[in-house]
């Protein structure tokens, strides 16, 4: 089994969040991820409660993966809250780029995870896999992984990885 995952996104994402929950079947990859939504707690405006709920469920873990989409920068306060409990907890940060691109988009990207030492891959179970056993936490910068990595995976398509 791969290690417990928690998965942070905006509500506008959940759909790639089930998606990602039907791989496990579908690609026979042992994950073990753990919802980190917000989407049905009531006091959803007090920033300090959302804090606590957000080290609550991201402390029964220590990896972290953030799905990054369009409107993820700017759109949705809280999951930005949800990037900064993780890195305060220690965990490791898997940016996962709905767009398939294999390196962090500045443009999508919160400021949370910018220059952090996190590593970003495209929306895809192989690589996402790869990188929950294989990827530790850097100090500081944007990492990825190299095409070959890609290739050896399985890979064809060298631009969007998928």
């Amino acid at each position: 089994m791969l290690p417990k995952t928690i998965v942070g996104y905006s509500i506008a994402d959940i759909e790639y969040y089930r998606m990602m929950l039907a791989w496990r079947g579908k690609e026979c990859i042992d994950f073990h991820f753990t919802d980190c939504g917000l989407a049905q707690e009531s006091n959803l405006t007090d920033g300090e409660h959302i804090k606590a709920l957000v080290r609550q469920r991201i402390g029964a873990g220590d990896k972290y993966a953030f799905l990054i989409g369009e409107d993820t920068w700017f759109r949705y306060p809280h999951v930005h809250w949800e990037a900064e409990v993780a890195l305060a907890q220690g965990c490791t940060v898997i940016g996962v780029n709905l767009n398939g691109a294999r390196r962090i988009v500045e443009r999508t990207c919160p400021p949370a995870l910018m220059n952090v030492g996190a590593v970003f891959v495209p929306f895809s179970p192989r690589i996402l896999a790869y990188a929950l056993v294989n990827y530790r936490m850097r100090e500081r910068g944007n990492w990825h992984f190299p095409d070959e990595v890609y290739r050896q995976l399985g890979y064809d398509n060298i631009k969007y990885g998928l």
